[in-house]
């Protein structure tokens, strides 16, 4: 079915209890394991439903946050569905405490058990109230900053259609745009200042309701970090500190060299070639045809799901007013289909929705028949794997989008993927620092991010920003403000996915077998046992990044 014509009507929550309870007490007087695996399948349906419907009025409420209606069916689903997690997790303890455990153990996995732990852990009816508060602030700032509206060149732009005039070859039109986009957070950071506070309290309160410490131990805990911790994540950044750093220090110098200028400015951290950088040379019709001829040129897997995604119109790319920021890729489990939401602003970040967000819906719809939805659980840092490394997959196919300056786009995105790292363990360090001392004031948690942005970009000045420069970058990163703790899961899987791009320079048939296979494991396993059973390298693995990177260094 075409997403147009995806009816949509809101979920009665007083009809989803009475299910829920109806569930739960069926569940406890079934007989045997097999019986409950049976009451088990209702449960996928009831929740697929609920699902469907919660996603439908939040991708359109994402499409024109102006619209009256889905603006208040997503308040209505930020109030109803933190009661729903607590039906779910009083179903769910049932399940995990059921005499049939091991049938069921044997039926659902290791992992899924090990997750209901965590879920248990972190949410309690206690918090319901705190966690619509929550809810109710995240909206708050993504409606902030989707009502964006900058003056720019005789144009009313919002901060997504304003990132093409970051990548140009005019550093002066560069320059402009990065003040115009420097003023309007200045103009709301105190907005943005008192939003993330209350969200800092709040999400502290939760973990000290629920005993832990500090919202840190809760927030991983939420996130399902089922195979790791803080302290592997913590070693983890040290290497990348020691060993990233100064390699991404001698790419952006060359760099630097490369586009003509002493030292990278703000203005410059987007730009890769004196020329600008490379353009997707058709309108988004045309990058989405050429999207589907990759797709279907790729392998029948890739051409079966791009000839889905096109034929039920599970797209929308197309940049507008009053349209959220970002992009993502989310999944209506009624249709099994996966549904890909972007901005398209006619830089090199349309074709990545075609690379990076497809292979997030590759993976969804190679998995779409999967009767065991705990093994559809994915844990975000195996995600990002399945996106990442799509991206490096398709460089053979970029010549459709960019022409002949495809082989710039190859190493433009090349740098940038080894680049990122660092800034995504910047991001989980700032937050690791937030949430452990929550009572920092606006002007000190920007002080840390100036602390960070030292240790992390040495190469990069900041010129004369009155807001990016001193220290309020981190306010446009929404990570930070809706998934809490997120980041370094793209930075796990960015090792991962440059692993794939050193694999099938000399083997690329290995590499994809190898890909395939992961993406079909999905959360069956461990995050840790799954990289290494498809033929990668652990990043947690002492040494992992150090031989990463003295090959990647040579191939650049």
């Amino acid at each position: 079915m075409k997403f147009s014509q995806m009816p949509y009507e809101r979920v009665d929550f007083d009809a989803v209890t009475a299910r829920f309870h109806a569930l739960t007490d069926r569940f406890a007087q079934a007989d045997s394991g097999a019986e409950q695996f049976q009451i088990h399948k209702e449960y996928y349906t009831l929740c697929d439903h609920i699902s469907t419907m919660a996603t439908l009025a939040h991708i359109r409420h994402d499409m024109d946050v102006t619209d009256k209606f889905y603006e208040g069916e997503q308040a209505y689903y930020d109030e109803k569905m933190p009661l729903l997690t607590g039906l779910i997790l009083s179903y769910q303890k049932q399940l995990y405490h059921s005499p049939h455990r091991p049938f069921l153990e044997e039926k659902l996995g290791a992992v899924a058990f090990r997750n209901m732990e965590l879920a248990f852990r972190s949410f309690d009816d206690r918090i319901i109230g705190l966690k619509q508060e929550e809810n109710s602030l995240v909206s708050r700032y993504m409606d902030l900053i989707a009502s964006a509206k900058i003056h720019f060149h005789g144009e009313e732009l919002n901060l997504s259609l304003l990132g093409k005039y970051l990548t140009g070859a005019d550093r002066t039109v560069r320059r402009e745009a990065l003040l115009a986009s420097d003023a309007w957070f200045q103009g709301a950071t105190g907005q943005i200042d008192e939003i993330f506070d209350q969200l800092v309290k709040n999400r502290t309160a939760q973990a000290h309701a629920l005993g832990y410490e500090n919202f840190v131990s809760m927030g991983y805990d939420r996130m399902s970090r089922n195979c790791y911790d803080q302290e592997m994540v913590r070693v983890f950044r040290d290497q990348v500190k020691r060993s990233l750093v100064p390699f991404v220090d001698r790419l952006q110098r060359r760099r630097a060299a490369r586009i003509g200028v002493d030292r990278l400015e703000l203005w410059d951290e987007g730009v890769y070639f004196p020329q600008g950088n490379p353009v997707p040379a058709g309108t988004p019709e045309e990058i989405l045809a050429a999207g589907q001829r990759m797709y279907q040129e790729m392998s029948p897997e890739t051409r079966e799901f791009m000839d889905f995604m096109m034929d039920n119109a599970l797209f929308d790319v197309l940049g507008r007013k009053n349209k959220r920021a970002g992009g993502y890729m989310t999944y209506l489990p009624d249709y099994k289909s996966p549904f890909i939401f972007a901005n398209f602003n006619g830089t090199s970040g349309d074709a990545d929705v075609i690379t990076h967000e497809c292979g997030h819906a590759f993976q969804g719809y190679l998995t779409r028949n999967e009767e065991i939805r705990e093994f559809t659980d994915l844990g975000m840092e195996t995600a990002e794997i399945h996106s990442m490394s799509m991206e490096f997959f398709t460089e053979p196919w970029m010549e459709l989008i960019f022409g002949e300056r495809a082989p710039d786009y190859v190493r433009m995105h090349l740098e940038d993927a080894a680049s990122f790292i660092p800034y995504g363990c910047m991001v989980d360090e700032f937050q690791h620092i937030v949430y452990q001392q929550p009572g920092l004031t606006p002007a000190q948690r920007k002080e840390a991010w100036t602390q960070l942005q030292a240790q992390y970009k040495p190469y990069l000045n900041y010129g004369d920003t009155p807001f990016y420069g001193h220290g309020g970058f981190w306010q446009k990163q929404q990570h930070i403000f809706c998934d809490p703790f997120y980041y370094i899961d793209y930075c796990l899987a960015q090792v991962c996915a440059l692993q794939y791009k050193l694999w099938m320079e000399k083997d690329r048939a290995g590499a994809w077998e190898s890909y395939l296979k992961l993406c079909r494991l999905s959360a069956r396993d461990f995050y840790t046992n799954m990289v290494t059973e498809v033929g990668l390298k652990n990043p947690f693995t002492p040494g992992s990044l150090e031989e990463v990177f003295d090959k990647l260094e040579g191939m650049l």
